[in-house]
């Protein structure tokens, strides 16, 4: 008995999410559910027969919807975590920075990561750490929308790259195929902020970027600011 792990993928927004779980009392976090992948990740809690305790939010997304009411709503005695920085209504538990909860004998630890947005969290169990969109593998997250700032992004990447070397990172979005890093690959090698970067050159690399608006922000970020319980148009 240990922990179960499983690392699954939204492809229209590459979006990975993280079910984890107490083998033992069977107790279960998610973290960054979908909503167009609901009913496989409802399909595999219940084949599993796991007690799904949180269900944890990076931050609030501007590329796809969340499911975290409707799963809230199937599986009643489950929370909806987010940061301290998000104090949105639909949320039972807005978590301070270090802040722990747990799940059976595993601990969850809340670490206040901003900068991609304002109110970003990245959550560390065990020997991982789910970075959401603010170290990305070999990349960073973007930082113009939502209180985004380069210079908040880089502190915030710096704390943790102070994690150990081995420490596993599973980012929130993945658009080249690939799965897990480590933080000791991330400190060498990524293109962002790897090697000797410093912080002007970071901001100098973020305040480049040209990418186009998330299809979805309109539509995303205002029904995310009620846990994806109903759409909203804006």
């Amino acid at each position: 008995m240990g922990l179960l792990f499983r690392p699954l993928f939204e492809k229209e927004s590459s979006t990975y999410t993280y079910l984890l779980a107490d083998e033992k009392t069977k107790e279960a976090i998610i973290i960054d559910a979908v909503s167009e992948t609901k009913q496989r990740d409802v399909g595999l809690i219940e084949e599993l027969g796991l007690d799904l305790k949180y269900i944890i939010e990076t931050h609030v997304h501007a590329d796809h919807i969340t499911s975290s009411c409707p799963l809230k709503e199937r599986f009643s005695n489950a929370k909806i975590v987010l940061g301290e920085k998000t104090p949105i209504e639909c949320a039972d538990i807005l978590l301070k920075d270090n802040e722990e909860l747990h799940f059976g004998e595993y601990t969850i630890k809340g670490i206040k990561t901003p900068g991609h947005t304002d109110g970003c969290m990245s959550y560390i169990v065990d020997k991982f750490v789910f970075t959401g969109d603010a170290l990305l593998i070999r990349s960073s997250g973007r930082c113009d929308f939502q209180q985004g700032s380069a210079a908040t992004l880089y502190d915030s990447i710096q704390r943790l790259f102070e994690l150990p070397d081995e420490t596993l990172v599973y980012p929130g979005h993945d658009y080249g195929g690939r799965t897990v890093s480590s933080i000791f690959e991330e400190k060498q090698y990524n293109t962002m902020i790897g090697g000797d970067v410093d912080k002007d050159e970071f901001i100098r690399r973020v305040d480049a970027m040209e990418l186009p608006l998330p299809k979805k922000i309109h539509v995303a970020v205002p029904s995310n600011q009620v846990c994806g319980s109903k759409i909203i148009t804006s």
